[in-house]
């Protein structure tokens, strides 16, 4: 009788201790966005160690926390990924992600400005209107701070939320308040507009010592940058040219591989770029098949020259291709992928650092030009004229070239 007690006593407790544990929550469907986005940083984000924290910990410490609609969901997920202290890897809300897809594509709509943030002020900086643009039509110029875009502090803002502020419907207007350096405060009323991005302007420029100069200037590296850039080398070598001049400046990037196949297009095989991953794995992007041209080259390049516009200028400073002219380039030595969520949003995620062929690492600290030469603000009809000396000294290299494999030939 006293076993049959205790085995009953045994079973109630048992039976007790499945009452008393509940069973885990499911999910809600907001943290379960949240997971999804913090999954996706673990599996691919380039450190490890995640910015030296506890990576389960900050989801964790989420998930514990109310998210009660789709906006509080968002802050969380950003709030996560400044955790990681870098601002490349952020989010896209639906209308941001389908705007970069569709700027990489080659065309968009809105005001037409690449835009970075001032570090000492906190607003937006312009670093160059897009040619023909809305904005370079009303008069917006690099080096203005946007301080409001429609009575909206920019103060406020992040790039990516600014940038969709200015898009919009053909038609639609845009109002923005900007700080110039030599004038003040300026309001700028826009009518937003289809921006076609065409990547490549080539022309050829006779020169009065004989040499003809093919001047090409890249403005984005785009879906439709290698092919059009093949098609300006191409012509201007049937032209004749003597020498060449590649303009990266005010170029924020765009696609790795647009980068690595225009370098290719100048380099005999030869290394062109090294990307580094989570696990401190090398691979390495070669030119392999040979340049389209063996001409001379000298490359613009300033403070707006980023991302894969420092990937080509690094591997032609590099591999002794080219001499570059200008400014510090802007330092941005990590590259990034995009990633979909579930609800039409996107992260992009920094995947891998990258090095120039000599293992340089230009991560904040850009890439030192060949010849040094300071330049202030150009309007966009100077560009490529005796008003821009940047471009002027590039003339003095390619003739100085011309000269000595003249008397190399004696």
């Amino acid at each position: 009788m006293i076993k049959r007690i205790i085995s009953f006593i045994c079973i109630f407790q048992f039976v007790l201790a499945l009452v008393v544990v509940p069973p885990a929550t499911a999910l809600t469907e907001e943290q379960l966005l949240y997971n999804e986005a913090w999954r996706l940083v673990d599996q691919a984000y380039v450190d490890d160690s995640f910015n030296h924290q506890d990576w389960r910990s900050v989801r964790q410490q989420a998930l514990t926390r109310q998210m009660l609609d789709r906006e509080s969901t968002y802050r969380a997920i950003r709030e996560m990924l400044d955790s990681l202290d870098d601002p490349f890897t952020r989010l896209l809300q639906p209308k941001q992600y389908q705007s970069l897809k569709t700027s990489t594509s080659g065309e968009l709509t809105g005001v037409g400005l690449q835009i970075i943030q001032n570090e000492t002020s906190g607003y937006l900086e312009v670093l160059a209107p897009i040619e023909g643009s809305p904005a370079a039509i009303a008069g917006v110029q690099a080096a203005d701070l946007i301080l409001n875009i429609d009575n909206a502090s920019t103060l406020d803002l992040t790039l990516d939320e600014a940038a969709e502020r200015m898009r919009g419907p053909i038609g639609s207007s845009v109002q923005l308040k900007v700080q110039r350096p030599d004038q003040g405060v300026l309001v700028f009323p826009i009518k937003r507009d289809r921006i076609a991005i065409n990547p490549v302007f080539a022309e050829l420029r006779p020169q009065p010592n004989g040499q003809d100069v093919g001047f090409i200037r890249l403005r984005q590296f785009n879906a439709n940058a290698t092919q059009e850039m093949q098609a300006a080398i191409t012509k201007l070598e049937a032209a004749g040219a003597d020498g060449y001049i590649l303009d990266l400046r005010n170029n924020p990037g765009g696609l790795l591989q647009a980068g690595v196949e225009i370098a290719q297009m100048w380099l005999e095989p030869s290394p062109i770029v090294y990307t580094v991953d989570r696990q401190g794995i090398r691979n390495s992007f070669d030119a392999k098949v040979g340049s389209l041209t063996d001409a001379p080259l000298v490359v613009l390049v300033n403070r707006g020259s980023a991302s894969a516009s420092e990937i080509l200028a690094g591997a032609l400073q590099d591999n002794g291709r080219a001499q570059l002219v200008g400014e510090q380039t802007f330092g941005k030595g990590s590259i990034q992928s995009l990633f979909n969520l579930s609800d039409g949003s996107g992260l992009a995620i920094t995947i891998a650092k990258y090095e120039t062929p000599s293992h340089r690492n230009i991560n904040k600290v850009g890439i030192k030009p060949d010849k040094v030469v300071t330049l202030s603000t150009l309007r966009s009809d100077q560009v490529g004229t005796s008003a821009d000396t940047q471009y002027q000294q590039a003339l003095k290299i390619l003739a100085e070239s011309a000269v000595i494999a003249s008397a190399a030939s004696t």
